[in-house]
């Protein structure tokens, strides 16, 4: 008796986590309304991150910034904004 009804919850849980892979995959509500405010965001921000490029190059330049804060600013922003195109480049590495 014990067995049978250990073996019935876990055929449910089992069903269970089958059946909710299905909703892993829905798109949600606000799907397209953030996507468009992440293209609005990023629209806005890219000048003002070669803004910010040009000044810590200027402040380096001067030596008011040391070069290795200034790189490590640099490649932070060009992180953020190439993080699609990164993982674009490294999905077609591995064929994903």
């Amino acid at each position: 008796m014990r067995n049978s009804r250990k073996l019935i919850q876990q055929l449910l849980i089992a069903i269970f986590c089958l059946g909710i892979q299905h909703l892993a995959y829905a798109a949600g509500p606000f799907t397209t309304g953030s996507g468009a405010l992440s293209t609005d965001i990023l629209a806005i921000l890219t000048p003002v991150a070669v803004i910010a490029v040009m000044a810590l190059g200027a402040l380096a330049w001067f030596g008011r910034v040391s070069w290795g804060h200034a790189v490590t600013g640099m490649v932070g922003i060009v992180l953020v904004f190439g993080s699609q195109q990164i993982v674009t480049w490294v999905r077609g590495l591995f064929g994903v």
